[in-house]
């Protein structure tokens, strides 16, 4: 079985004596039902799990389902036989979206406090945007990703005492020796091919066979990209073609979407795509990095929606859409091959995972960097700047990024494929893997 790290908030939650129901958010195909089967039946006596997409396209018993006691009648013609204690019975909901009216449910199944309740579903985001009474301080949600960096380590057999070692050495700015950092990028560029999706991961580990590992992801971008089902053609035609453009965006200079590309029609503005971007983004599959052009803390107060980066949720399903089965140019890191925007999807997806919501810094004169994220600790934002090259210590744009005063940068980062960590004023160089151990809670440089 796989480690998600996702198992110990699951874990406390049920534990807790928390009146809330976990609410359990995340893209298709990134593990949620599994870790919740896989909790729930080690933690209760009495699991009961039903999915709801199934029930809409079959029985649909609890498409009408409005009251707490319909709600139990219909559990009960399914399970009635576990329906036990609340200590000792837990009710999974899963695919809870496709019954939008059971989102408002939950507010009135947790005051009743009968059973023990979690649910999960993809496009929770939309869903209770839309849904008339949302159960705010009913629920607890929770967005769940693919397998970060740390995750895919212990799949490939690292354990804890290393990785806990190798963040010791982060946190004291040390580099690691030789033949670590060696087995280190392996490893990085293995998860470059192979992604975080549980089925590609799973395949690779019993199979080593990147076929195999190219198939599954070939059919989960399929899935994603034709997953519009609720919205009319011309709404799904505009989503799969935002989504399609993705890789190809983030082959050019700038990396953004252009509005008037996705229909090939001037005069489109990001106004008339709101739409298309929030169900991409609420559904997972894609990861958002907003613009910022006054990079002052905390960010959000100055980012702006019209230039917009976005990010495929699995670096494994990029690198299977540009590279194929050829997985040369990722593992013997090819001069001739520019793996500029593989690695800035990696690093997006690994922080968005640890909690940060992105940025970067756009600046017509002075150009652009990567990342910012924010720093609570320092009150400050830390632009990060992401190098696949041997290049890693030109970046014109962050350095006069660093010595603006106005800016209040406290430290920046540079992530590339060099062992040695130095120091040059603001600016620390790092090796790429490091990321992993960015997290939001605790600030800049975790």
């Amino acid at each position: 079985m796989l480690y998600r790290k996702i198992e110990k908030t699951i874990t406390d939650h049920l534990k807790s004596d928390s009146k809330r129901i976990l609410l359990i958010d995340g893209a298709r195909q990134v593990g949620k039902t599994y870790i919740v089967r896989y909790v729930g039946k080690k933690l209760f006596k009495n699991f009961i799990e039903i999915n709801m997409v199934e029930d809409a396209l079959s029985s649909r018993l609890f498409a009408n389902t409005k009251s707490v006691e319909d709600f139990y009648l219909q559990v009960s013609m399914l399970a009635g036989d576990r329906m036990k204690e609340r200590e000792n019975t837990l009710i999974f909901l899963d695919e809870i979206q496709a019954y939008p009216h059971l989102l408002t449910l939950l507010k009135f199944l947790a005051q009743d406090g009968r059973f023990t309740y979690i649910a999960s579903g993809s496009l929770l985001g939309v869903t209770l945007s839309e849904t008339s009474s949302i159960p705010m301080g009913s629920i607890r949600k929770v967005r769940m990703f693919p397998l970060d960096f740390e995750e895919f380590l212990y799949a490939n057999g690292l354990n804890e005492m290393a990785v806990a070692a190798m963040e010791k050495k982060f946190r004291a700015e040390e580099p690691l020796d030789e033949s670590m950092h060696a087995k280190m990028m392996d490893l990085w560029r293995k998860y470059l091919l192979i992604g975080g999706l549980p089925d590609a991961v799973n395949a690779w580990l019993e199979e080593k066979n990147i076929r195999l590992v190219r198939e599954v992801q070939r059919e989960i971008h399929d899935y994603y990209a034709a997953d519009a089902s609720k919205y009319g053609d011309d709404r799904k035609l505009k989503i799969r073609r935002i989504y399609d453009l993705i890789p190809s965006n983030m082959e050019n200079k700038k990396k953004r979407v252009v509005a008037k590309n996705i229909e090939n029609k001037k005069g489109k503005t990001f106004r008339d795509y709101e739409d298309e971007f929030e169900y991409l983004i609420s559904a997972g599959i894609a990861l958002q990095v907003q613009a910022i052009s006054t990079p002052v803390f905390p960010l959000i107060e100055s980012s702006g929606k019209n230039l917009l980066k976005l990010y495929l949720n699995d670096v494994g399903i990029l690198t299977g859409i540009l590279y194929g089965n050829n997985i040369r140019a990722v593992l013997d890191d090819e001069r001739s091959v520019n793996l500029g925007s593989v690695y800035e999807n990696a690093v997006a997806s690994e922080l968005i995972a640890h909690g940060y919501r992105l940025f970067y810094y756009d600046n017509r004169s002075k150009g652009e960097v990567d990342y910012l994220i924010d720093d609570y600790e320092t009150l400050s934002a830390v632009p990060i700047e992401v190098k696949s090259g041997k290049d890693y210590t030109v970046h014109s744009a962050l350095s006069a990024f660093v010595q603006n005063e106005d800016y209040h940068v406290k430290k920046a980062f540079v992530l590339s494929n060099e062992r040695e960590v130095q120091k040059d004023g603001k600016i620390v160089y790092i090796p790429i893997y490091d990321v992993m151990f960015f997290r939001a809670d605790f600030g800049g440089n975790g």
